[in-house]
């Protein structure tokens, strides 16, 4: 009788790839399959951030302000600075400054749950799966949300949705639908399928571009991690059995320290696209 054998490299990063679903897809793209586990990881980390706010709010004082108080501040202020700079609109500044903060606090939540050992909630969700009678290969569980296209681009179609709004309620339904067919090339008849094209050609880059961006580099970053893994799994290889762990550690913390500011970068530049985005929705052509 053979013995049985772990993974290889392959199947590894295959099982840690596959997301946790509520059913077998049965095409290349089929909207009834959900990924069950971004979801719960976004609606899990949505409450964190909100509570965070909340409690920051809640004991915020005029007095002197303790760290975590300070640290919200500073946030805040950089985010209202840079509303600002975008959106000259102050009655638009009060609901997109905090949206903007709102989608800073969570993206970089989500982000960060990069940081928590490969291995260590998909080992947790596999005994649970096993303790409830099935078969723990097939217990899949995915942990970054922000590595999940369907929600990076859930996200930029929101934002999508609120640049739609801004531009209906700055310019009314009849100027925005004038902008869709007159701008960029002009208003003569014969330019407005033209000009119509370049308006949906624009909404739609800017949405998946934004999604996409954001996407990428989270899903790259925890492949990262799932290969620098593998080289303890490869200690055997090793002479002394002890250079691959070793070098695990090193490589796997020299990436977490830089991973800090993909983290926080990609959070920022999402925040700041958004404020983009919804800026031209308040400018007129």
């Amino acid at each position: 009788m053979a013995a049985e054998h772990g993974p290889t490299a392959g199947e590894y990063i295959v099982h840690h790839l596959t997301h946790l679903q509520n059913k077998p897809m049965k095409g290349v793209i089929d909207f009834s399959v959900y990924n069950l586990d971004s979801i719960f990881w976004s609606v899990l980390l949505g409450v964190l951030g909100t509570w965070l706010l909340w409690k920051a709010a809640r004991k915020a004082t005029s007095g002197v302000p303790g760290r975590f108080q300070a640290a919200v501040e500073i946030l805040v202020e950089m985010v209202d600075t840079q509303a600002k700079g975008i959106i000259h609109n102050a009655e638009s500044r009060k609901l997109v400054a905090p949206l903007a903060l709102t989608v800073f606090v969570w993206i970089f939540l989500m982000n960060s749950m990069d940081f928590l050992p490969v291995d260590l909630l998909p080992r947790i969700w596999e005994m649970v799966y096993a303790s409830a009678g099935h078969d723990p290969h097939h217990a899949y569980m995915r942990v970054v949300p922000t590595a999940d296209l369907s929600s990076t681009l859930g996200l930029s179609v929101s934002v999508l949705l609120v640049c739609l709004a801004y531009n209906i309620k700055i310019k009314g339904m009849g100027g925005w639908v004038h902008e869709l067919f007159t701008a960029p090339f002009g208003a003569h008849p014969l330019l407005w399928p033209v000009n119509f094209l370049m308006q949906m050609i624009e909404f739609a880059a800017k949405t998946v571009s934004h999604g996409m961006r954001l996407f990428g580099n989270m899903y790259a970053g925890e492949l990262v991690f799932m290969l620098i893994a593998l080289m303890g799994g490869g200690a055997a290889l090793s002479l002394s059995g002890v250079l691959l762990p070793l070098g695990q550690v090193i490589v796997g913390s020299i990436w977490a320290i830089f991973h800090i500011l993909i983290v926080a970068l990609q959070a920022f530049i999402f925040m700041m696209l958004t404020l983009v985005y919804v800026g031209q929705a308040h400018d007129a052509h």
